[in-house]
């Protein structure tokens, strides 16, 4: 069984920065895609950032040069580092994995990100 463990969320003052982090438990796991999706309230779920196996990522034009996604395959673990925080970005965040070979996806149970003004 492979579950997705967030940590890092928080409350920060708009220009703060904070950084997300998932941990995909099970020996035999590895994951092709990983990544973070958002949805405030009211809203649809967005991909935020997501990073292949190859170190290639793609990032929601709207954190472009303030977020950075980055992993550890050796931790099974994808990071989130989120600079110059806006409020606009407040939103739960979810951490995502694809199983490698597969056709899974994996899902962490969210985390709350708070941006004051």
């Amino acid at each position: 069984q492979v579950q997705l463990v967030e940590s890092g969320g928080g409350l920060v003052q708009a220009g703060g920065s904070l950084r997300l982090s998932c941990a995909a438990s099970g020996s035999t796991f590895s994951a092709s895609a990983m990544g973070w999706y958002r949805q405030a309230p009211g809203k649809q779920r967005d991909l935020v950032a997501s990073i292949y196996i190859s170190n290639s990522t793609n990032y929601l034009d709207s954190v472009k040069g303030r977020f950075t996604i980055s992993r550890d395959n050796a931790k099974n673990t994808v990071y989130l580092q989120m600079n110059s925080l806006k409020p606009e970005d407040t939103a739960v965040y979810y951490c995502f994995a694809d199983r490698l070979g597969g056709h899974t996806r994996y899902w962490g149970q969210g985390t709350q990100v708070t941006v004051s003004s």
